[in-house]
């Protein structure tokens, strides 16, 4: 699986972006997909994950009521909307593939990573 995210930018404090990440092959929906992101300085951290089917997401409490995440296994994409941006929420955002999916708010649980997009927030 080849995970391609984009959407990323530039926003100001209080806007905000919607994230994308296309995925090639055939079986995306064995996957359960998930967003981390790391700021400068700082570890990689969990952001949002959802199941296979869609039926369960999962948040960081940091993000909970900001962000949504859904998918849509048609177009083998998933997104990330991110609402009511701030500052702390800047970082490099990374989608993340996870064939087990037994527990998606777990780094290393995942097999297949994208390349990163870049989420700029400004006060």
């Amino acid at each position: 699986v080849q995970l391609q995210a984009s959407g990323g930018g530039l926003v100001q404090a209080g806007g905000s972006l919607r994230l994308s990440c296309a995925a090639s092959g055939r079986t995306f929906s064995r996957y359960g997909m998930g967003w981390f992101r790391q700021a400068p300085g700082k570890e990689r951290e969990f952001v949002a994950a959802i199941s296979r089917t869609g039926s369960s997401q999962y948040y960081a409490d940091s993000v909970k009521g900001r962000f949504t995440v859904s998918r849509d296994n048609a177009k083998n994409t998933v997104y990330l909307q991110m609402n009511s941006l701030n500052p702390d929420d800047t970082g490099v955002y990374y989608c993340a593939a996870d064939f087990v999916g037994a527990r998606l708010w777990v780094e290393n649980e995942y097999d297949y990573w994208g390349q990163g997009t870049q989420v700029t927030v400004s006060s």
